[in-house]
């Protein structure tokens, strides 16, 4: 089928037709005809979502579209120039809900809770976030899912009011297509739209905007978080076979028991296929249909944060209610990609005690599916009981508990050291690429990968800068001593140097014995004379532009306070187009925003508030 416009592709509401409403607006028609102000923060409970519509806006202004999510949802390119166009994606306009008859898709905000900083924090929820509809793309068969962020208050918005402003909604709006762009998986950004009359008070006085974005699914840990919290495991049961039908596709589709024996460390998905009703496992080890649920969400986040820590990308708050079961990059608030390689580094400023740093991010995604594995816990530990009339209606007898928590601890467990081979696997597989590399030796971790990262961090180098130049060396440039100590000159910044007590000498030494010891193994896998291959492979996954903070902190200062507006067009063809070499657009302004980054401008830090 050929593309349609934003009104007239198809539209679903299967989440909504599945799951469980807030009472107090048990139906649409309810919703809608309550006054807007009523639908605002309170508590609800036995329900994942609230029907909610878009609070009105003046004078929306649609200041750039993602022509690569046009193109994955399967949107006609230029329908962005129509009025209707730029009326949805502010929230003016309500598409698939007939108000006359009272009938079709209604939007809906959804109800989660979270782990925030490691302590409990309640019900949270789309506090300003409201899904339209979803939608599948007729080419791909992809399910999406059409979300305003920044649309008005809901229930779950606590205290604030319900907006988000510009700057905020430029960073997700750029690093969501940017992360796509990587083949890093993200929730994703079609439009991005200023609320010229809305102003929004944060830190200071800033305008409001809204971002289109959309994913399979926006469900996270956090989604199961509160109804464990609450003690609903008639919802928690209910909630994962939606996961598992609906957003995984079926039962069939989630991976079977893992045998280390049969499938290595993690690097090959175990077989799918399994019947829902099988058990696998011997006794005591019984893992059925739940447990093959669990597994599919933490593989998926596993696979995820390995490219995080290829690519030095980090979220800055990975509470649970921002990690999604998808395994998405998810909610992006003081995000940053690394500037000078420093493991201990966080975005965030408010993460004194370093949480959310590069280093502890793999850590953290784990503790987080860990409190997943709790909420999972009596579903996976029910093992062959786990359909049982007595079991699914009453619980957990006294005489079954400690059988019950015994097999649960033990999946976790088990699925935690998955959790770690699939993790270190996708690693050593996206940085033997990275290095330009066809294959895998032991020696490689250790030798090059630490080596490297250790180089970086001892001699404050660019973190992606060191790949992207390291993508166009010539072995022959560095055959000899000599000539390596010359290249290795290429890595430092331009005020040389700035590593602590590191001479040049010293740092341009090290970097050639590295370098010595790289060009042997590209030799081994490579031969001699491929270099321009080598080299057209390794700028294929080593970008020369990613959106680091000193160039949002650009973008964001020139469109809101200097009024400009094709910069953030010319930011976005880079960033869906993160691995080429030039964007037919400024020249000198992309070779600076590709250049290095400013003194004042490495590894800046930011806040929640947005």
């Amino acid at each position: 089928m050929a593309p349609a416009t934003l009104a007239d592709i198809p539209k679903s509401n299967v989440f909504t037709s599945s799951l469980p409403t807030d009472d107090q607006f048990p139906t649409p028609q309810l919703s809608h005809a309550a006054p807007r102000e009523k639908l605002g923060p309170r508590l609800v409970k036995g329900a994942l979502y609230t029907y909610v519509r878009p609070e009105p806006q003046d004078s929306p202004e649609l200041l750039a579209i993602s022509r690569a999510a046009l193109h994955d949802i399967g949107i006609i390119e230029g329908d962005e120039n129509n009025d209707e166009f730029k009326s949805i994606v502010s929230g003016n306009k309500l598409v698939g809900w007939d108000e006359d008859k009272g009938e079709g898709v209604y939007p809906w905000a959804q109800c989660y809770g979270g782990w925030q900083f490691g302590s409990w924090a309640g019900q949270l929820g789309d506090g300003r976030a409201i899904s339209l509809f979803e939608t599948i793309n007729p080419t791909t068969g992809q399910r999406y899912e059409l979300q305003l962020k920044g649309a008005g208050k809901t229930p779950y918005s606590r205290f604030a009011d319900g907006k988000a402003v510009l700057r905020s909604s430029i960073r997700e709006f750029v690093v969501s297509e940017a992360l796509n762009a990587l083949r890093i998986p993200s929730t994703r950004a079609l439009a991005l739209t200023l609320l010229p009359k809305s102003r929004v008070i944060r830190e200071r006085v800033e305008p409001g905007a809204i971002v289109a974005r959309f994913a399979p699914s926006w469900l996270r840990i956090g989604t199961f978080d509160i109804l464990r919290a609450r003690g609903d495991r008639a919802l928690i049961r209910k909630l994962a076979s939606y996961v598992a039908e609906q957003v995984y596709g079926g039962w069939e589709t989630l991976p079977s028991k893992f045998d280390a024996s049969k499938h290595g460390t993690g690097s090959q998905s175990p077989p799918t296929g399994i019947p829902q009703d099988q058990v696998e496992g011997g006794p005591g080890e019984e893992e059925n249909r739940f447990t093959r649920l669990y597994r599919a969400i933490v593989r998926r986040n596993a696979l995820t944060v390995a490219a995080w820590q290829a690519y030095g990308f980090m979220n800055g708050v990975l509470n649970t209610d921002n990690t999604s079961l998808l395994g998405l990059s998810i909610d992006f608030g003081p995000f940053a990609f690394m500037d000078n390689f420093d493991p201990s580094y966080t975005p965030n400023h408010d993460d004194h005690m370093l949480r959310y740093s590069y280093r502890n991010q793999p850590t953290i995604i784990w503790w987080n599916l860990v409190r997943l594995g709790e909420s999972f816990g009596e579903l996976m530990g029910a093992g062959a009981k786990v359909d049982d009339k007595e079991f699914a209606e009453k619980g957990v007898t006294e005489e079954f508990a400690p059988e019950l928590v015994k097999r649960a601890e033990g999946i976790i467990e088990r699925t935690g050291e998955e959790y770690k081979a699939v993790f270190l696997e996708e690693y050593k597989r996206l940085m033997t690429s990275r290095l330009g590399l066809k294959t895998q030796k032991t020696v490689d971790f250790e030798q090059l990968f630490s080596e490297a990262l250790d180089i970086m961090e001892a001699l404050e180098l660019d973190f992606n800068h060191f790949f992207r130049r390291l993508s166009i060396v010539n072995l022959q440039e560095i055959s000899d001593a000599s000539s390596r100590e010359y290249v290795a000159t290429r890595f430092f910044h331009q005020e040389g140097v700035t590593g602590v007590n590191k001479s040049e000498d010293v740092a341009k030494k090290r970097i050639a014995d590295w370098l010595s010891r790289w060009r042997i193994r590209v030799l081994e896998d490579w031969g001699e004379g491929n270099d321009q291959q080598r080299q057209a492979e390794m700028k294929a996954v080593n970008p020369k532009f990613v959106p680091r903070s000193w160039i949002l902190d650009e973008l964001i200062d020139r469109v809101e306070r200097k009024g400009e507006r094709d910069i953030l067009n010319r930011v976005m063809k880079m960033a869906l187009r993160p691995f080429e070499d030039t964007w037919g657009g400024d020249r000198d302004e992309e070779e600076r925003f590709c250049g290095d980054v400013p003194k004042l401008g490495r590894a800046m830090q930011c806040s929640c508030s947005s």
